[in-house]
């Protein structure tokens, strides 16, 4: 881990990138003296390594020394907020946060220093790196909750929802589990229910409107979702079927 925070460093050389870009910006105002100290210090004994080599794989349960029955991956998981419930509700799941933001990463350390908590993994950076790496069915749950909407026509292809990366999701996850979704602005949501209609390995578990446009009790809200709210928040909750 470098003193400047670049934690894209510690991916791997020959590990290309795609084009697409799914976040903005990496950081936001400077660090502290204690923020700069857990990136230093305290980041590197809790975040994930994406190995090196083409068939090289990320093991889940060796990031959690086996404690853990299952496995959940939050995707850009913001300021942590609601990581650290779903960790704080679940001692025994073990949970994958993934985030660029450097300001977010060090909100989420200080939580978990200040709570001692045990059950989060943290890679800083694009969640792709580690999803790519991750074995087939090892993940019982993926959150995904207000994705950058790239509203603009010619920015589509940034969603994170998108054919690509539903397939990748569908891969790692395990027959039977879910996939939640959460987004306050209207293209994003249109593009969301397009774009999982024409899926096969995954059906929408809500039954009527009130399934998602009410926040489930397990879905903490957060500081985010109060404070850009742009309308009525939608909240999207698909299974992954079992495959053949």
């Amino acid at each position: 881990m470098t003193k400047d925070t670049d934690i894209s460093a510690s991916v791997p050389e020959g590990f290309h990138l795609p084009e697409q870009r799914f976040f903005g910006r990496r950081k936001g105002k400077p660090l502290s003296g204690r923020q700069q100290s857990l990136m230093d210090d305290f980041l590197p004994t809790i975040s994930v390594e994406v190995p090196e080599g083409a068939a090289a794989q990320i093991d889940p349960g060796q990031l959690f020394d086996g404690k853990v029955r299952e496995i959940w991956l939050e995707i850009g998981f913001g300021k942590g907020e609601h990581l650290a419930w779903q960790a704080g509700h679940h001692r025994d799941v073990g949970i994958i946060g993934c985030e660029p933001y450097l300001n977010g990463v060090v909100g989420l350390l200080n939580h978990i220093e200040d709570t001692d908590t045990s059950n989060i993994r943290i890679y800083g950076d694009d969640a792709r790196h580690v999803i790519w790496k991750l074995p087939d069915a090892s993940v019982s749950r993926v959150f995904l909750l207000h994705p950058d909407p790239w509203p603009k026509v010619r920015h589509a292809r940034r969603r994170f929802v998108n054919r690509h990366n539903l397939d990748d999701l569908a891969r790692i996850m395990k027959d039977g589990a879910e996939l939640r979704i959460g987004t306050d602005h209207p293209v994003y949501r249109e593009w969301t229910m397009v774009q999982m209609s024409l899926r096969d390995d995954f059906e929408w578990l809500a039954e009527g409107p009130e399934d998602w446009l009410n926040r489930p009790d397990d879905w903490p809200e957060t500081r985010y979702e109060v404070k850009a709210l742009e309308g009525h928040a939608t909240y999207f909750r698909f299974r992954r079927l079992p495959r053949d």
